[in-house]
């Protein structure tokens, strides 16, 4: 067994363990960048950026969105896109993402 995907299979065990881990990192640089002062007028898309690129992990592998049809893939993500464009227009509009202030 080499680890590679063919279509139609299922991730293997080591494939869910570097899922792990990478979502392991992405979290440590989530709650380092906290700390980073310098961060402060681009922390919220950066904390976004990071957050969305684990929620498209857990969801592409976790819930095995990456080895189902393609619609329902686009069932899933489309509402998901237009939720979150919302809720940043409404954290943008009360001004909500000054998290340190100026």
């Amino acid at each position: 067994m080499t680890g590679e995907h063919r279509p139609g299979e299922h991730a293997t065990v080591g494939t869910y363990v570097r899922v792990a881990l990478v979502l392991t990192v992405v979290t440590a640089f989530e709650v380092g960048v906290i700390y980073v002062r310098q961060l402060a007028l681009i922390i919220v898309p950066l904390l976004l950026a990071m957050s969305a690129a684990k929620f498209a992990l857990v969801a592409l592998f976790f819930m095995h969105l990456r080895y189902d049809s393609r619609v329902l893939t686009l069932l899933f993500v489309g509402p998901l896109i237009i939720a979150s464009g919302l809720a940043v227009a409404l954290i943008t509009l009360t001004g909500a993402f000054l998290v340190f202030g100026r």
